[in-house]
């Protein structure tokens, strides 16, 4: 049976589906949002967010709500070489805004139960079978024992990197080629201050990140090429371990540290959807734009999507001039990130004697000058973005 009871139904009720549900919710739009699990349960996915995410979750109205739930507050972030401290960032002055850390699955808790708060209907344990765009467009899911379809105005896909609703929408996914892995891997009993994010390097090709949780529990993640057979599963934990000894992560912090959850490996290529909206379906999150997870910026950049999305369908009644708007502002502030990561990517991760030469040349100038080194991974996208920044990052001028 055919169902137009909702204004938006809401595939996801990750990070990115339940703030914009809550959002909504409280705009006065009828909400639904199907959500596949029943009980989140931990998997090896980001958990950070940079200061300019952290004033997108202001904007949303869900800062303080994650403080008070699951977060706490990082001021500072530090980048080794081997046992030597290269970099010392204090967030809150440079940026307005410290960084934010959470167990994932304590926030996508506290978030769905605030959309169901403000008035979102939050169905658990449905299973989506297909996404149609229309007008409007449907959403066929099973779930109670049976099958339901919904017609709304508008569907939004918030299900991830491996979105089935932007295969069912018949979205164009567009990636980068493949450069290097990311593993990661849960620590309780790690002797961590609670109060930076480090990363650890020895070498160009590895670095470990050092992610704080509180009370001992510590989020670290090995990147390296990927070529390199990936970490996965409770046996690579031992080589987890002296992969990350071996890229400069400190003795100590495996003193008395054991595995709290599971151990998985990423490509960090880039995928992404050129214009995430089409014939009533509108993609967020990593079902729009799946982001380097060694920059950090997913977390940030699914945020600015949920409040832009907002912004667009409060200021345009006719909702699908409002996703298309949404889309062409998606476009801009995801090519910045983008092109910016891509600029580090072609500086640092080239391992040829071009690279190497190239390095030799530009890195003794940004050593000198720090201000040629573009700031958007901490400032977000907004920040300025030209040919005379990506000039003066390489050293050509």
């Amino acid at each position: 049976m055919l169902k137009t009871t909702y204004d938006i139904v809401i595939v996801g009720g990750g990070l990115g589906g339940s703030t914009f549900a809550k959002v909504m919710a409280e705009s006065g739009a009828r909400v639904l949002v199907l959500e596949r699990e029943t009980r989140f349960r931990d998997r090896v996915r980001g958990e950070a967010v940079h200061p300019w995410g952290v004033i997108e979750a202001t904007r949303l109205g869900i800062a303080d709500l994650l403080q008070s739930t699951c977060a706490h507050t990082i001021p500072w972030f530090e980048r080794y070489r081997g046992e030597t401290r290269v970099l010392h960032h204090d967030l809150v002055a440079q940026y307005g805004a410290p960084e934010l850390k959470f167990y994932h699955p304590a926030m996508q808790e506290a978030l769905l139960q605030a959309a169901a708060d403000a008035g979102a209907c939050v169905r658990r344990g449905v299973h989506v079978r297909d996404v149609r765009g229309g007008a409007p467009p449907e959403v066929t899911a099973a779930c109670d024992g049976g099958v339901e379809t919904w017609c709304p105005r508008l569907v939004v896909a918030a299900d991830g990197r491996n979105s089935l609703a932007r295969r069912w929408g018949k979205f164009s996914v567009r990636r980068d080629p493949k450069l290097s892995l990311i593993a990661g891997l849960l620590f309780d009993g790690m002797p961590a201050p609670t109060d930076w994010v480090r990363i650890f390097t020895t070498q160009l090709d590895r670095a470990v990140l050092c992610f704080p949780q509180g009370n001992g529990r510590v989020r670290l993640y090995y990147v390296h090429r990927y070529d390199v057979s990936p970490l996965r599963g409770e046996a690579d934990v031992p080589h987890f371990v002296a992969a990350a000894r071996s890229a400069g992560a400190p003795a100590q912090l495996f003193a008395e540290a054991r595995p709290a959850g599971p151990l998985a490996t990423f490509d960090t290529a880039d995928r992404w959807v050129n214009h995430p909206y089409g014939n009533g379906v509108v993609l967020i999150g990593d079902a729009a734009a799946t982001n380097d997870p060694t920059n950090g910026d997913g977390m940030s950049l699914t945020l600015r999507d949920a409040r832009v999305l907002r912004d667009c369908l409060r200021h345009d009644a006719d909702w699908d001039t409002a996703a298309h708007a949404y889309a062409a502002e998606h476009d801009r502030y995801y090519g910045v990130l983008h092109a910016v990561q891509g600029w580090f990517r072609e500086l640092f991760r080239d391992l040829g004697p071009d690279g190497e030469a190239r390095r030799a040349r530009v890195l003794p100038l940004h050593q000198q000058d720090p201000s040629r080194i573009p700031d958007h991974i901490f400032g977000g996208p907004d920040l300025p973005f030209n040919e005379t920044i990506r000039r003066r990052f390489f050293g050509e001028e």
